[in-house]
């Protein structure tokens, strides 16, 4: 008990701190030790309407509802009504992509482990109403292609997950947002939460923040992405309390929501993951697997529109930490924060952030030069003959110029053998390119970047 009272005070002094220093508007955190959650906050909501964060805020989780995408699978997995390995089509006949016949062989597990290959990033708008997944895996999933074939390795697919989401309300004959509040909100008694925008309107709810002229932050010009992507994690909002109390039933041998059993399946390291710096070790059942020093951390981190969340459990001490933030140099403040909590808590840390090296090594042009593309991005590197590098992406569709309008120069150099990095950074981190196949001194064959995997095309 005394050492939660002496988190809860550091919290509250250094919280305000370290958002200070990293631009973020707003932030609210909750950790979970001993069954029980300490909390703090900071900030404002908005900068606009100046409203105080406070710890029963609702902030828009990303990402991290894929987790409870997850659990809405595996209680049907559970209960006979899915099977891991079973086609896609058993479940939604009528489920295809772009190539004719592709995605017949497409199973539930590699939806779940990002190894399905379809085009992730298609956030492509169909209603606002119950009908929205519906509409957008009949509509918008025919139209994707794969960017690498299926099972070829982890390739961070939003697509997948919205089919996900549309096989639970194919089984369970009820629209996403009704199944989390019936399956997972109502058994766990969350109260500060909300699954559609309309309910977030009822409850103190951060608003994003994106970087305005001379990058000051401002208010982002809408609040959620497309809810025909829900279950990938465009719309869930909550305070971490709520956040906390789902990863509370994990720990609790799955509480009520799921048997032990399932989910030390779901935790079982399954799917390698390229070292990137934010992501890493293994996929697992909806869930990254870490090792931190030879401790098992579990966990996922969320982006939308201006906000973030970052999730980090350690099943072996039952401590978990929920970090959200409205904005600002997002990775390195859930970064430093998550580092510093769990250091004072148990002396663990996570390996820290990859840095460009001091003296960078020449950049191998047999090897990473070349051109990879996905199904609507283009990225070419390109190796000077200083040995230095620079990356050229830019969007092949409309709809991909509606998230990067102009090409994007990045200047990278030589992190080690198969990896390069930013020189600049990115929300507060520098970006790395992770290059696989081909072997030393040979061309490699695959590209993974930002969390997708493509193949070299020139």
């Amino acid at each position: 008990m005394t050492e939660l009272l002496g988190l809860r005070t550091w919290l509250n002094e250094n919280l305000p701190e370290l958002a200070r220093r990293y631009g973020v508007p707003g932030a609210a955190v909750g950790v979970l030790a001993d069954d029980q959650v300490v909390e703090a906050a900071t900030g404002e909501l908005n900068l606009r309407t100046g409203v105080p964060t406070t710890t029963d805020s609702l902030f828009q989780i990303g990402s991290v509802t894929k987790l409870w995408t997850s659990t809405l699978v595996m209680q049907l997995v559970e209960e006979g009504l899915v099977e891991l390995d079973a086609a896609v089509t058993r479940y939604l006949p009528d489920f295809r992509l772009a190539e004719e016949r592709a995605g017949a062989d497409i199973t539930v597990r590699q939806l779940l482990t990002h190894t399905s290959g379809i085009y992730g990033d298609a956030f492509v708008p169909t209603t606002r109403d119950e009908d929205a997944v519906c509409r957008y895996v009949d509509d918008v999933v025919p139209t994707l292609s794969r960017d690498v074939p299926s099972g070829e390795g982890m390739s961070y697919s939003n697509s997948g997950f919205a089919v996900l989401g549309r096989i639970v309300e194919v089984v369970r004959a009820k629209p996403f947002p009704r199944l989390l509040r019936e399956h997972i909100g109502t058994p766990l008694g969350l109260r500060h939460w909300a699954p559609t925008p309309e309910e977030a309107l009822l409850h103190r709810t951060a608003v994003g923040h994106v970087p305005g002229r001379g990058g000051t932050p401002e208010p982002a010009s809408f609040w959620n992405l497309p809810a025909s992507l829900a279950p990938a994690g465009t719309v869930l909002a909550m305070a971490p309390r709520e956040l906390l109390a789902f990863v509370g039933a994990y720990l609790d041998g799955g509480g009520k929501l799921l048997d032990a059993a399932t989910v030390e399946r779901m935790w079982r390291p399954r799917v390698p993951v390229p070292d990137i710096g934010m992501l890493g070790g293994h996929l697992g059942l909806g869930w990254m697997v870490l090792d931190w020093d030879g401790h098992r951390v579990l966990g996922h981190d969320g982006g939308t529109y201006g906000q973030s969340c970052c999730l980090r459990v350690l099943p072996e001490t039952g401590i978990a930490l929920a970090s959200h933030a409205n904005g600002g140099e997002n990775a390195a403040f859930h970064h430093e924060l998550v580092a510093r909590v769990i250091d004072r808590l148990v002396g663990l840390r996570p390996s820290p952030l990859p840095t460009p090296p001091e003296r960078p090594g020449e950049v191998d042009p047999e090897r990473f030069a070349g051109r990879f593309d996905s199904s609507t991005v283009s990225l070419e590197v390109t190796v000077r003959p200083d040995g230095s590098a620079v990356a050229r992406s830019e969007a092949l569709t409309a709809e991909a110029r509606q998230l990067q309008p102009e090409p994007r120069v990045t200047e990278l150099v030589r992190l080690d053998d198969d990896r390069l990095i930013s020189t600049g950074r990115l929300f507060g981190a520098h970006e790395v390119l992770a290059f696989s196949g081909g072997g030393p001194g040979r061309p490699a064959t695959h590209l993974f970047h930002a969390g997708r995997l493509t193949r070299r095309t020139a």
